[in-house]
């Protein structure tokens, strides 16, 4: 029911005339909210969320002798460097090294590397490195001496270094080492260094490659993520983790697709691909990485199988999707298969993970929709049926087009992947998007959306309140209808300020700093918030400014009422509780902001939560400013 009421706001603003929304709900009507309601979709993560700070480490996927090769790479005193394909590579999927040669004999000669738009330096960091060396004409007697490693500035001023033993030798050799910073530097404008005593090889030729610099990585794990960007992640409380793709996954040929064969085992064995994006990817952030973090986030994984479909549009032929089906069936054995007696299993184990993944959801390929007919003739039937009969435990998610609301195919998938980038409009509109969908066995996963453009059809650089709200508008239809939604991600999710290809992002980032946008906020308000139990309540109409829902914890007895006002003047909504509160005391949580507010580089921090407190009995009377979403926690 909407009624005119004259109503205080909370936190001691003044008095306004507003709509106002009777909400009363039941304890015991409603059902079980999943766990993973609420997750996060990736693509790619060299520079921003896997943690190496060395960019174009190994020469992966270049053209040797061109400058395009040398990409981040530069020279440091009187020296010459090229990248060339070694006589003696350090392994078959690594052929290329950088050739070094001093062009003086005297004084410190070397290169340098400057990172993925910049390296951080920051006091209290260890940081651990390794690269791997050789001479291809060594000389008749031996040389040992050291090599320095370190952080510089670009005008030389070196903030931590280290020396490095080497022996002249043709066989490739790895060096490994730590330095720790002892001050933080505000510019990112850093290079790492490796220099020599130019008198001391005088004219000789080395190689080196995988050349390798890591800060502290989250968990500590070798080979591992940023820190700041996954506790970022982790503060959403994400129930899942959808990986490696996405387009990411398709590549522009088969021979460019996301192939997890090349991902795992020693870094010198991963070739690397030119990504879907157009640039690198170096495959260390692999499988066996995503597997080990997301456990280590306690997320549980939605792994995609390449399925077929390349974004060229092409579809592989019937007759040549077996490769691709036993490449599917071996990656979910590396994943979840028995150490002692499955090859790619045994793989994982060597790798430091003897004990299977937890793996409960497999999606076939992604967004089939642009090559509907080849992936209802024949590609999803080919891989569902395989993969079912392999691993019968595991739920398979389709990514096919529709007909009205269910996708045609065969067999009938019971898990469907939506795809959804609008205006504020589209999702205010769609709140109830998925009331009318029937009950008949069929789960969804709106697997990414966001708000693209503003309703005029400008583009956004980032999120800005009012598409953040209005996707908090239609979120409250995924806590109402999670009986049939299992699970939605915002998409994309990171992006670097220095390399933008899709705006808006859910979190932006430089190399020593986030920019956490308003719709990391809602998607953490509603996730952290999402309760184990959804409430059947009054419930409005679509289209309505104001939308709302009622979860439960039951472990703790708390009620969250999430309010949404996507009107740019306040409403009122009056909750009619089926209990008295056990305590008067309760908290909430708000985000709003004035129309337009975006979180940017020099604003990071223009619209963020606000704690405040009210007064909790069985009638609560909330005024929900404009633009806003508030989380109104009461303990039964």
């Amino acid at each position: 029911m909407i009624r005119k009421t004259f109503a205080f706001a909370l936190a001691g603003a003044a008095a306004v005339y507003a709509t106002t929304f009777d909400v009363t709900f039941s304890t015991t009507s409603g059902h079980k909210v999943p766990s993973t309601l609420y997750g996060l979709m990736f693509e790619s993560g060299d520079g921003g969320l896997y943690a190496e700070l060395i960019q174009n480490r190994a020469f992966q996927q270049v053209t040797p002798g061109t400058s395009a090769a040398l990409t981040a790479w530069a020279t440091l005193g009187s020296a010459s460097i090229t990248v060339v394909k070694s006589s003696s590579p350090v392994s078959t999927a690594l052929p290329n090294a950088l050739s070094f040669k001093p062009t003086a004999t005297s004084g410190t000669v070397g290169f340098t590397n400057d990172g993925y738009f910049g390296i951080p330096v920051t006091a209290g960091w260890k940081y651990t490195g390794s690269f791997f060396y050789r001479t291809p004409t060594p000389p008749a007697t031996k040389i040992s001496s050291s090599f320095t490693v370190g952080l510089r500035s670009t005008s030389g001023t070196v903030f931590t270094s280290t020396t490095v033993p080497f022996t002249t030798s043709s066989s490739w050799q790895q060096a490994t080492f730590t330095f720790t910073a002892s001050s933080t530097q505000t510019s990112v404008t850093n290079l790492f260094a490796l220099t020599v005593n130019a008198a001391t090889i005088g004219e000789l030729t080395m190689e080196f490659t995988l050349i390798s610099l890591f800060p502290p990585t989250f968990n500590n794990r070798a080979n591992g993520m940023r820190v700041d960007i996954s506790e970022a992640l982790l503060a959403m409380d994400p129930g899942f983790f959808r990986f490696p793709g996405g387009n990411n996954l398709e590549g522009q040929t088969p021979a460019q697709r996301w192939a997890w064969e090349s991902t795992v085992n020693n870094l010198v064995d991963r070739p690397g691909r030119l990504g879907t994006w157009g640039y690198i990817n170096t495959d260390g952030l692999g499988l066996y990485e995503y597997l080990q973090w997301i456990e280590d986030m306690g997320m549980e994984p939605i792994m995609a199988v390449f399925a077929g479909y390349t974004l060229n549009g092409a579809s592989v032929a019937q007759n040549s999707l077996q490769t691709y089906i036993t490449e599917a069936i071996n990656q979910i054995n590396f994943a979840i298969g028995d150490a002692s007696s499955n090859p790619q299993a045994a793989i994982r184990s060597a790798m430091g993970h003897p004990e299977p993944f937890d793996l409960t959801y497999i999606e076939i390929g992604n967004e089939d929709f642009f090559s509907s007919t080849t992936y209802t003739n024949y590609r999803w039937s080919a891989f569902v049926d395989a993969l079912s009969a392999e691993f019968p435990q595991l739920h398979y998610i389709s990514t096919s087009a529709t007909s009205g609301s269910v996708p045609k195919l065969t067999p009938a998938p019971t898990y469907w992947d939506l795809h959804i980038y609008s205006n504020p409009n589209f999702f205010i509109n769609g709140a109830f998007n998925f009331d009318i969908l029937p009950r008949n066995g069929l789960q969804f996963f709106q697997g990414e959306y966001a708000t693209t453009t503003q309703n005029s059809g400008a583009t956004l650089a980032y999120p800005f309140i009012d598409g953040s709200i209005a996707e908090a508008a239609y979120m409250t239809g995924f806590d109402r209808n999670s009986d049939i939604v299992f699970a939605a991600s915002y998409a994309p999710l990171l992006s670097s300020v220095s390399s933008i290809q899709w705006t808006p992002d859910l979190i932006n980032f430089s190399p020593n700093s986030l920019i956490l946008s308003t719709s990391y906020y809602v998607q953490k308000l509603f996730s952290v918030y999402k309760g184990d139990f959804y409430l059947t309540s009054t419930t409005n109409t679509a289209s309505s400014p104001v939308q709302w829902s009622v979860t439960r914890d039951t472990a703790t007895s708390q009620y969250f009422l999430k309010v949404v006002n996507s009107a740019t003047t306040a409403n009122t909504v009056v909750f009619t509780l089926p209990f008295t509160p056990a305590s008067t005391a309760g908290t909430g949580t708000i985000l709003t902001a004035a129309p337009g507010t975006m979180n940017t580089p020099t604003k990071p921090t223009a619209a963020v939560p606000s704690n405040f407190s009210f007064t909790a009995g069985k009638t609560i009377t909330y005024n929900a400013p404009g633009l806003s979403l508030s989380v109104l926690v009461v303990v039964s």
